[in-house]
């Protein structure tokens, strides 16, 4: 169907629901939306079940804005806002977007600016005539997320442009003849990195993530392992309908600024926490590679493009991204905003999931990944830890194997060394840390947290709702954010560090990178790698070919580059491996999770593992659950209808 034949439907549609008196004034689609304008927007603040029955009608999310004319002054409307806020939303500011007649309200309780059923809300928009919309301030201010809230301001109105665009490609005319389904492994398939998946339809092509390889992952590089982006399937990279992104970490999004680099301009539909987060370690992989000496695959200008393109959807919410696709995110259990992404393709047609990276175990931040769906024919599966052998210790023990040896190092006042990625490990450690210093079982010390990790750290509190739903009751109900805690301090210079470095007493560092090929982590190995009173605690996937594979296999001696010459530090600390802290599922994990799928997918596709893991699982499922099975490789293709 045409986009001005939509625009009949819906208008008659819209003629028929709403009241006249609502006086509907100009009908348009910005993506997916239906955005309708209406001159008595108090008639609607007072009849909000309006949408609902439109949605329902049109199958598509509705969003209903005052006439640009009926906008009151915007001084009087701050102050008015403020006295219909209650003191207690702790308001931190209030700004106004002209093209889309909304108010952003950042507050720290955001709940009370929404009020018990909308009732606040609705105040606003029946006093004011603008559009109320309420965004978290994070109780720790993060740089990224204020510099992304006002970069978002300065370009509303190339947004509103830009998701103009997006709607009239959405609702092109479809094409006649056979439908059919494939997808492309461009990268991540019988290999850890690099993970990128092309989803082909006759009307449409949409690109599943868009990563690094994971020996290089931290610098970028000019040799960096990259997906197979230059795949005749993929080409023009123009003729790309969307980009879907199922978490944040850069074996998935790595080098997704460089498609804008190489000319596309379309949507990239990720969650709200997974923009900022991709954005922060991409920026900072740009940083890490100057100082390395080495050039970027892309500019920080190819990041802002993303940020621009980025379409942001909650868990559970719907969206049409492509003629005949629909998306739907659903938890993960990975890291924060993860997400199992969910196709609905044609009417009825076909239905794939694609994982990325799931936990499926309540962890000390997540629920347990999602694995219920209303269709599904086929899966596109992690394996990471899909081996025979790949059994991981449970939370639990993973907690006590953490307490065990911190007491031993503080018994001979040493030093601790954990090597983390900026998100999800990081904070998990920083949880059990909290609770054993709290509770007493281990003695309070500092725990410095360098690299990313705080600004990682601050993204989390803004997204509290991500979180499990235990420590969403301790922070909401109960008042008390772990993540606040004193023993928590800032590796925020240089200076710091050195002094950190040079100081005799006991402390435990988190710093990034996670695999050792880089970042803050080298320089507390370089100081203190030759002492056997540290210890080096290895709590997550180290892949093959980084130098934390290396070490963890024994290696002797640590290379590192010291003012353009290579220097050898002994290694004398002693090395330790915590299993149970791992974001992926482990081989029973895994298995669980397809034993519980409803509904079971007739066909399931293994990737993100080394080849014998993604073989050795595909055989496992095909055996017990007589699903079909395939462990693609790279560039394969495969059709599915």
């Amino acid at each position: 169907m045409s986009l001005e034949r939509m625009l009949e439907e819906v208008t008659e549609t819209v003629k028929k629901i709403f009241p006249a008196e609502m006086e509907v004034t100009n009908i348009d689609f910005e993506a997916s939306v239906v955005v309708v304008y209406i001159k008595n927007f108090e008639t609607f603040s007072q009849n909000t079940e309006i949408i609902r029955q439109l949605a329902q009608v049109l199958k598509r999310r509705v969003d209903i804005r005052p006439d640009p004319s009926l906008l009151a002054n915007k001084d009087e409307v701050e102050k008015k806002i403020r006295s219909i806020i209650p003191e207690e939303a702790q308001v931190v500011d209030i700004f106004f977007e002209d093209e889309t007649g909304e108010v952003i309200i950042e507050a720290i309780s955001p709940g009370t600016v929404i009020g018990k059923q909308g009732s606040v809300l609705n105040e606003i928009k029946r006093e004011t005539g603008w559009a109320p919309k309420v965004v978290r301030a994070p109780p720790i201010p993060s740089k990224t997320i204020g510099d992304i809230r006002t970069y978002m301001r300065t370009i509303s109105n190339e947004r509103k442009d830009f998701l103009r665009r997006v709607g009239r490609r959405l609702y092109r005319s479809r094409m006649e003849g056979e439908g059919w389904i494939r997808i492309t492994s461009l990268g991540g398939f019988r290999e850890v990195g690099r993970s990128s998946t092309l989803l082909s339809t006759r009307e449409s092509k949409v690109l599943i993530d868009c990563g690094l390889g994971t020996s290089d992952q931290d610098s970028g590089g000019p040799n960096v392992p990259a997906p197979y982006l230059n795949a005749p399937e993929l080409q023009p990279i123009e003729s790309l309908d969307a980009v879907v992104i199922t978490h944040a970490h850069l074996d998935h999004t790595g080098l997704l600024p460089a498609l804008f680099k190489y000319g596309y301009d379309g949507p990239v539909y990720c969650t709200p926490p997974t923009r900022d987060m991709m954005s922060m370690l991409q920026l900072d992989m740009i940083k890490v590679a100057f100082g390395e000496g080495k050039k970027p695959p892309y500019e920080s200008s190819h990041i802002r493009k993303e940020v621009a393109n980025c379409i942001t959807l909650k868990y559970g919410e719907t969206t049409d991204i492509a003629p005949d696709i629909r998306l739907t995110f659903q938890n993960a259990g990975h890291i924060l905003g993860s997400a199992v992404c969910h196709f609905h393709i044609g009417d009825g047609l076909y239905n794939i999931a694609f994982s990325g990276d799931i936990k499926y175990e309540k962890t000390w931040l997540f629920n347990p990944a999602n694995n219920k769906f209303p269709r599904l024919e086929a899966l596109v599966l992690e394996a990471t830890y899909g081996g025979y052998k790949d059994i991981q210790a449970s939370r639990q023990e993973a907690s006590i194997g953490l307490k065990e040896i911190v007491e031993r190092v503080l018994g001979r006042q040493g030093k601790v060394i954990i090597p983390v990625f900026a998100v999800g490990r990081s904070q998990e450690i920083m949880l059990v840390l909290e609770e054993l210093m709290r509770t007493g079982q281990v003695p309070t010390i500092p725990v410095w947290l360098d690299g990313m990790i705080w600004e990682a750290t601050a993204i989390h509190t803004a997204y509290p709702e991500y979180l499990n739903s235990q420590l969403r009751t301790q922070i909401f109900q109960n008042g008390e954010n772990p993540f606040l805690s004193p023993i928590f301090r800032r590796v925020d210079s240089s200076e710091t560090r050195s002094r950190i470095l040079n100081d005799t007493e006991p402390c435990i560092v988190l710093a990034t990178s996670g695999m050792m090929n880089g970042g803050p982590v080298l320089e507390y190995m370089k100081h203190w790698a030759d002492d056997p009173k540290n210890t080096l605690i290895f709590v997550g996937y180290q892949a093959e070919g980084t130098l934390g594979r290396r070490i963890q296999r024994g290696a002797k001696e640590l290379q590192i580059s010291e003012r353009g010459q290579q220097i050898g530090v002994p290694i004398n600390l002693n090395i330790e491996t915590v299993d149970g802290f791992s974001g992926h599922s482990d081989r029973r994990q895994l298995l669980n999770f397809v034993a519980s799928m409803d509904p079971k997918p007739s066909r399931i596709f293994l990737g993100h593992g080394e080849e014998h893991k993604c073989l050795e699982l595909a055989s496992t499922i095909h055996k017990k659950f007589g699903i079909d099975t395939k462990a693609p490789m790279n560039l394969e293709t495969v059709r599915l209808k």
